[in-house]
């Protein structure tokens, strides 16, 4: 038993020896390597510290290259403003010199006129003296004074040229009479009885008829709101009022007009009617417009036969449908101008498409897209030129109201079946104001000439007739009557088609049997 302490605690004395020898092993172990990775840190460090410093050098050495580059370029560019500037003081030195010497030789050129109009005002007043002169011995001589001898010479003269332009004027109208009324009226006659045209009257209001009041109410909206968006979104005032089962479009555009009364149309048939929905509406029926407005244009030239024109003439000719003059419809207007045009044509034997095609674009400058300060027929011209008609027809178009001189034979034929189309009875129509001021200012117009005793105006106002005093009056003076009573009418009034103007002076002799 004491044998297997002693070894036990033998072993246990070896262990804890073995452990301690360990250990002591084990920290010199620790202590090696711990120097170990000190010296290789200390290595690294200064491998860092070099590489850091040598980065700093280069990114030094670049910034002092950037600066020198810097101040280098600002430097060039204070030098080239330096010598702009110096430039600028030298130009500017010349200059100065040659205004100054300008201002010199502006001061001596003074100095002569002034000198030269001493001469002249001297040379002027002699000339006034010597002109006193003689007009003295003038006077002396023929026994009457200046102003005197000059209005006798004007009165002899203006009698003179008065009943020579008479005279001329006189032969030139009976011989044209001779030898081209008789025609000329069987030509027209003849054209106007072979030609019929439906007349299309235009207002400046349209009529909707509703089922009952209550859609007013509707169409109004909550205070309001939807009238107001009708209005802003087609251009044109919808007036509700008392009026019975009816709302009231009121606006001078026709196409304005007939886009608002199928919008209200399919508003009211739909019954949904709120501002989103009614621009939604105007937005399809303008659209829907537009179509129509290029079917019609097609149509109408295919009626008329006429082919290989732009399509922005068809669009053209099929706004004319929305447009109306005094009442007139310019579509229908258009295509009677147009088949007159090619009857007078055909009978004259020129090319009676071409008038067609002429007659039927005379009016194309009254509906363009905007509105410029044009004549209609300069504006036709243009559109035409601009859409490659050929030269005789844009003549014709620019010329139909003498804006453009005529230059082709369908010109007139255009002037002519176009005054024909707007003259006949009932084509076209006037506020019933207008036409009777106008009438009022034909009569008055032809009352302030002396020597007339009545005027009368018949006839719608196509023809004027003046009766004058034939005691008062002679035959040359009646014709002189009659044609600046014509010329005056042209320039200072405003009328469709021509005005007859006839002057009537009558000699009557009466007796009494006793």
């Amino acid at each position: 038993m004491d044998n297997i302490i002693t070894i036990i605690v033998i072993a246990a004395v070896s262990l804890g020896i073995g452990i301690l020898i360990a250990a002591t092993i084990m920290r010199k172990g620790i202590v090696r390597k711990s120097q170990r990775i000190l010296k290789e840190a200390v290595s690294d460090a200064e491998v860092i510290k070099k590489e850091k410093i040598l980065q700093a050098r280069e990114k030094f050495l670049q910034l002092k290259a950037e600066h020198e580059k810097f101040v280098s370029e600002k430097s060039q560019a204070i030098n080239q403003a330096e010598s702009r500037l110096k430039q600028k003081e030298s130009t500017f030195s010349q200059k100065m010199e040659e205004i100054q010497r300008k201002q010199n030789e502006v001061n001596l050129i003074k100095q002569n006129l002034t000198t030269q109009l001493e001469v002249v005002d001297k040379k002027k007043a002699d000339l006034e003296k010597t002109y006193k002169l003689q007009l003295e011995q003038l006077e002396s001589i023929s026994g009457m004074s200046a102003s005197e001898a000059k209005l006798q010479l004007v009165e002899t003269l203006k009698s003179e040229a008065q009943a020579d332009a008479q005279s001329y004027i006189k032969e030139i109208m009976e011989e044209a009479k001779l030898s081209a009324g008789m025609e000329a009226k069987k030509l027209v006659v003849q054209t106007i009885q072979r030609t019929a045209t439906e007349v299309a009257i235009e207002n400046s209001v349209s009529v909707f008829p509703i089922d009952n009041d209550e859609i007013k109410g509707r169409v109004i909206g909550r205070e309001g709101r939807n009238i107001r968006a009708l209005e802003a979104a087609t251009g044109v005032e919808i007036i509700v009022d008392d009026t019975p089962e009816a709302i009231i479009l009121s606006g001078f555009d026709p196409v304005r007009r007939e886009i608002a009364r199928l919008s209200l149309h399919k508003l009211v048939t739909d019954g949904r009617i709120h501002p989103a929905r009614i621009e939604e509406v105007v937005a399809k029926i303008q659209k829907q417009i537009e179509q129509e407005i290029m079917e019609i244009g097609k149509r109408t030239t295919i009626d008329l036969g006429i082919h290989g024109m732009h399509h922005e003439l068809i669009r053209l000719i099929g706004r004319m449908k929305y447009r109306s003059s005094y009442g007139q419809n310019l579509l229908q207007h258009s295509r009677e101008v147009a088949n007159l045009a090619a009857t007078m044509a055909a009978e004259l034997g020129l090319n009676p498409k071409i008038a067609k095609r002429a007659a039927l674009l005379h009016d194309i400058g009254k509906v363009p897209d905007n509105e410029p300060e044009l004549p209609h027929a300069v504006l036709g011209m243009k559109l035409a030129e601009r859409y490659k008609e050929k030269p005789e027809i844009c003549n014709a178009i620019g010329s139909h109201h003498d804006e453009v001189e005529m230059d082709s034979l369908i010109s007139p034929i255009i002037q002519v079946c176009d005054a024909i189309s707007g003259a006949r009875p009932g084509a076209r129509r006037e506020v019933v104001e207008s036409y009777i001021k106008r009438l009022n200012d034909l009569e008055e117009l032809a009352l302030s000439y002396p020597g007339v005793v009545k005027t009368y105006a018949i006839q719608a106002g196509r023809e004027l007739r003046v009766i004058v005093g034939s005691e008062k009056i002679t035959d040359k003076e009646a014709e002189q009557i009659s044609y600046d009573l014509s010329k005056k009418i042209q320039t200072e009034m405003t009328y469709p088609g021509q005005i007859k103007i006839t002057v009537i002076r009558e000699t009557r002799a009466v007796a009494y049997a006793k």
